[in-house]
């Protein structure tokens, strides 16, 4: 069983430690402009590299659903493939974020993308996981046939 989703909890740790290295950037910007919480508001700066830690929190949970769903349903492999494009997708939206609003806009279309992209990936593994077990219908022999 581990041999099979092996990979979807490696991804799994790396998007954790992303998200406590965003929320430690946070931290860090609350100490280095002087803003104490629960204040959200100070120096665009500021505001920017919070906006990009609160923005990946939001979607990282769709993402680790449609991470292990396409995993599961589909391909470990293909799946961990687009959720380490993901991280790294999410990873260069927060950088750019940093460093101004419009350097955002790339990598944001980019990981909605890939987001995009696992929704079909586990619609279709669902899909064919209904199809073969309540009617009975095997899609992988009729694409070979």
């Amino acid at each position: 069983m581990l041999d099979q989703i092996h990979l979807l909890a490696a991804v799994t740790v790396l998007g954790v430690l992303e998200q406590a290295y965003f929320f430690l950037q946070v931290i860090y910007a609350r100490r280095e402009f002087g803003i104490s919480p629960p204040k959200i508001s100070g120096p665009p700066e500021f505001e920017r590299i919070f906006r990009a830690q609160v923005n990946s929190s939001e979607y990282f949970p769709i993402f680790l659903a449609l991470l292990w769903q396409a995993g599961l349903f589909f391909h470990q492999g293909l799946a961990a493939a687009l959720g380490l494009l993901y991280l790294y997708a999410r990873y260069c939206y927060f950088m750019g974020y940093r460093a101004s609003s419009s350097e955002r806009l790339a990598p944001i279309y980019f990981s909605t993308g890939v987001l995009w992209i696992l929704v079909a990936v586990s619609a279709l593994g669902i899909l064919r996981f209904f199809l073969s077990h309540y009617v009975g219908l095997n899609s992988l022999q009729l694409l070979t046939a």
